[in-house]
């Protein structure tokens, strides 16, 4: 969480925020308190002066009845603990707490310090040092005392009734204790009014920032990373929301308008780099192999005509004749293949097209040492296919096995049968089309060497491409989004932004929204488009039933295939063999395959052969 700017953007300004506010609370706390604790001291002194003004004449006439009611009087006022006179020799002679009269004080322990530090009472001192603040017992409410002078006027040592020496400046004084119980419970509330305040303080300044922050920095630094995310995934369409005018929004103007260029320039260069490749590709089949077959075949077909007496040599030059035309045809379609040309199908035994292979490549095999084993269902139906590009296909896994085995030799076995499958697993989807007849097929996406379905899905501001599996019934679904589906996600065509989600149907499984496909002349086919869901139906393929197909297997005692190269093995261009291959045959075979309706497969384990397995459908297909 701490790695992410905007979380440390927020801790960052709220830390800063709950010192700031912090700091302000203490010093608030300070004043409230010091100016409380000042209001009390001044009415203390107040307080004091007032009790002395009212008891002088009282004094000056020595009645102590009045003065002692008086002192009483102002004892019971509330907050007020005790009021004292006491005189110069520190003898309590007035106190409301009558128990305490005729006491002596500690002049050490009440503030008498002040006016007593080396035996010499001073005429005048401040209010700060006649107050002291002091509790009686330990859990006791605190208490604020005051000492006021009462100092000796001409008026006292003139009096008839008690004369002082002239020179004696303070005659006693007057101590007043108040309780601080109302005024530490309102520094208390006032505290914690502060602390939440501060809280509440601290905490609407943290979410005000945070989202804003989410706002104007996370949500938008979020949408660039899984942007780049989406690109380094190799979806170049993915295209980032508007982020505003601000620099942030500039950056993923900028992005969208890179990766657009880049998938331009992907496109072209594909297309480049294609076109280059079959135009080297042409020229180079036309100059290598049409030039040297033009002579063969003329003086294959010329020394025919020489040998009518010799039936076993017109044998051989037949062979000759015959697979010099069919190499005509094998560049014809290598050609053909770049175009994506129409088989030339007939009826054929698929068992006797196998044997015209083998016999092609059999003297080839026997020097290296390699068996060919014929296991052969009888009376296989005949099937209808191009028996050239079929010989081609065949010839071309032989001669891959043969490289494939070592030179102490080997086997490959050859193994054909008539099977009933379930469409369910087996089932390709080539043509698919949203609503408004975009085509939903990723060519530059592949499962499994197939042409993958893509779907857009938009979650919570987000959004990504879902590959599906072509197969039906395989499930081999890629939902390498970056970020996970809610239940309110949109499932939309790439191009157009057209929802491909069925209407008013859940998956019988989890519930979750049902995608729809229209697939040209096949009805509709429909997936959960749930990650951890396998629902899926094809009524056009199931209502079929089980088919009919002749399976061919060709199995090797070679090196194997490793699990890296096994996926890539029909790619246009990718090859094992280094500069010894093209990359093309097994290309070759795939596109002749597709083109016949039929399905190739392979399984292969390194150090112990490779089985490829093609499967034709008996009854032809549009």
């Amino acid at each position: 969480m701490f790695k992410k700017i905007g979380f440390r953007l927020i801790f960052v300004v709220a830390l800063t925020s709950l010192v700031i506010i912090g700091v302000y609370a203490y010093f608030n706390v300070k004043s409230q308190s010091s100016s409380s604790i000042s209001e009390v001291e001044r009415h203390a002194n107040q307080l004091g002066e007032t009790v002395i003004s009212s008891t002088r004449f009282d004094m000056m006439l020595n009645q102590r009845d009045r003065i002692q009611q008086t002192i009483n009087s102002i004892g019971t006022q509330p907050q007020i603990r005790d009021v004292r006179i006491i005189n110069k020799d520190g003898e309590i002679i007035y106190s409301s707490d009558s128990i305490n009269i005729n006491k002596m004080v500690d002049k050490q322990a009440e503030s008498c310090y002040a006016c007593h530090a080396e035996d010499k009472p001073l005429e005048h001192i401040s209010i700060t040092e006649r107050t002291r603040i002091f509790r009686v017992h330990p859990d006791s409410n605190r208490l604020i005392g005051i000492i006021t002078p009462i100092y000796n006027e001409k008026s006292c040592w003139n009096a008839d009734c008690h004369a002082h020496p002239q020179n004696q400046k303070v005659l006693g004084v007057l101590d007043v204790s108040i309780s601080l119980a109302e005024i530490d419970k309102a520094i208390v509330t006032r505290e914690w009014e502060i602390v939440i305040f501060a809280i509440i303080a601290i905490i609407a300044v943290g979410l005000l920032i945070a989202f804003f922050v989410r706002h104007w920095v996370s949500n938008p630094v979020h949408d660039l990373l899984n942007a780049t995310q989406q690109v380094s995934q190799g979806n170049l369409n993915y295209a980032i929301k508007d982020l505003g005018d601000n620099e942030i929004g500039k950056l993923g103007e900028s992005f969208n308008n890179m990766t657009k260029k880049l998938s331009e320039a992907r496109m072209q260069l594909f297309q480049s780099d294609k076109m280059a490749s079959l135009g080297r590709l042409a020229a180079g089949v036309a100059h290598e192999i049409n030039n040297p077959l033009t002579g063969v075949l003329t003086y294959s077909s010329f020394l025919l005509k020489r040998t009518k007496d010799n039936p076993e040599l017109q044998e051989d030059l037949k062979v000759i004749v015959r697979e010099t035309l069919r190499s005509r045809e094998i560049v014809k379609s290598l050609l053909d293949f770049a175009r994506q040309s129409v088989p030339k199908k007939s009826i054929a035994d698929i068992n006797e097209i196998i044997e015209k292979s083998i016999g092609v490549i059999e003297k080839q095999l026997s020097i290296k040492k390699i068996k060919i084993v014929k296991q052969s269902e009888n009376n296989l139906p005949r099937i209808t296919v191009d028996s050239n590009q079929m010989q081609q296909v065949f010839i071309n896994l032989f001669v891959n096995a043969s490289d494939a085995i070592s030179k102490d030799g080997g086997t490959i076995t050859v193994i054909t049968k008539q099977i009933s499958l379930s469409p369910f697993g087996v089932a390709q989807i080539k043509k698919a089309a949203c609503p408004k007849r975009h085509s939903l097929i990723d060519n530059e996406f592949k499962i499994d060497g197939l042409p993958a379905l893509k779907v857009k899905v938009v979650s919570n501001g987000k959004e990504g491409i879902v590959h599906l599996d072509p197969v039906y019934g395989k499930h081999r679904n890629h939902f390498d989004l970056g970020f996970d589906v809610s239940t309110e996600a949109k499932f939309v065509c790439p191009d157009c932004n057209s929802s491909i989600v069925q209407q008013d149907k859940l998956c019988p499984q989890c519930a979750a929204p049902v995608l729809s496909f229209e697939i040209s002349g096949q009805g509709v086919y429909e997936v959960c488009s749930s990650e951890n869901s396998n629902w899926e139906k094809w009524d056009f393929v199931d209502s079929a039933g089980l088919k009919e197909f002749i399976e061919i297997k060709i199995s090797d005692t070679g090196c194997g295939i490793t699990k890296d190269d096994l996926p890539k093995i029909f790619e246009p261009f990718f090859s094992t063999k280094g500069q010894k291959g093209t990359g093309l045959g097994l290309a070759v075979i795939w596109g002749i395959i597709d083109n016949h309706n039929g399905t190739i497969t392979v399984e292969s384990e390194e150090g112990k052969g490779t089985n490829f397995i093609i499967r034709l459908p008996l009854t032809p297909q549009k």
